[in-house]
Order: C-alpha cells, then sequence, then structure tokens
C-alpha cells in the first residue's frame, strides 16, 4: 500500500501497512520500498519514538550502525506497528561468535529478525553501482540466514528481515 504517513519525525513514504500475518507467514522474499524524509532539519535523534530512543539507548555490539539501526525501528514502528522485544546485545545466540541480528521485533503477532544495513559510498554522489549492490546484498542476506539459525530457542524467530537504508532512490 502506497501511502504517507506524517505522524512522528519525519515523513513516511512508500510500502506501509503491507506486513500482515499472510505476508509474514510466507515462505517467499518480498521487496518493500519507503522513505523517510527529516526535511530540512538536521537530524535529531531526540525527536524519534520511543522504540528507536531505546535503541539508541541500549547501543550495539560496535561499529557505526546504530543510528541507522534506530532509524530501521522508527520505519517499522509507524509502518507497521512493530513492538521492540530486544536489542542486538540484548539477542541470546547458540554460538556467541556467530552472525547476529540487529533487532528482534513482533509485527501482526510474528517475530522478525531485522538486520539493518546501509547502500551508501563516498563520496555519495558517485552512483551506487550494481556490483557493489549485489556484492552488499549477497553477503547480509547470507548472514540474516546465518543468524536466525544461531539464535537461541529463547530468542528464535522464523521470519527474517534485511532492512536497507539508502542514501537515495538511485542507490
Amino acid at each position: 500500500d502506497d501511502a504517507t504517513v506524517d505522524d512522528g519525525y519525519g515523513t513516511l513514504s512508500g510500502d506501509c501497512g503491507v506486513l500482515d500475518g499472510a505476508e509474514l507467514g510466507s515462505d517467499l522474499a518480498r521487496l518493500f520500498r519507503n522513505a523517510i524524509n527529516f526535511g530540512a532539519n538536521a537530524y535529531d535523534p531526540t525527536l524519534l519514538g520511543d522504540g528507536a530512543r531505546e535503541v539508541l539507548d541500549e547501543g550495539n555490539l560496535g561499529g557505526s550502525s546504530l543510528e541507522s539501526e534506530a532509524i530501521a525501528f522508527e520505519v517499522l514502528d509507524r509502518c507497521e506497528a512493530a513492538v521492540l522485544l530486544k536489542t542486538e546485545a540484548e539477542i541470546v545466540y547458540q554460538d556467541s561468535g556467530g552472525k547476529k541480528t540487529d533487532l528482534l521485533v513482533e509485527i501482526q503477532g510474528e517475530t522478525v529478525g531485522v538486520s539493518v544495513t546501509r547502500a551508501f559510498h563516498f563520496p555519495p554522489e558517485e552512483p551506487y553501482t550494481e556490483a557493489e549492490a549485489e556484492s552488499l546484498l549477497s553477503g547480509k542476506l547470507d548472514d540474516v540466514l546465518l543468524s536466525a539459525d544461531n539464535a537461541s530457542a529463547a530468542d528464535a524467530w522464523e521470519r527474517s528481515m534485511l532492512h536497507v537504508i539508502a542514501y537515495d532512490a538511485d542507490y
């Protein structure tokens, strides 16, 4: 469903309200596109919703992806009424050295493991190539499946999601 959602920080547009029980129970891979536009204002994490701010407060296991994870949750919360169950550091795994996911959420009563990645390179004005996209997505999609297999029984999920944050529509 192509929608525009204005309630909250930034304007969301694109596929919103599309994840129902049938969609989440399906074995088919799907692609949904949406965008969040913060307008001319500088990014201000204090204006994000409670769940996104919790992601920021809890932190992650390292790297520079924390703000991307918070924005991914903001989109899922506002578009799909997602409930944050656990952040990256709270999810329990069988092998602590194995692949991990960024967020554990509930959507329509289903537990979903959400991995977040960014499609970006420097300088951002230069085209993002198909080869770059293929390399990023093939590695991340493999990792999504490995992290689901690595989850403890208590934190297991049946449906995984790769949430890609892109620099702009061309990316």
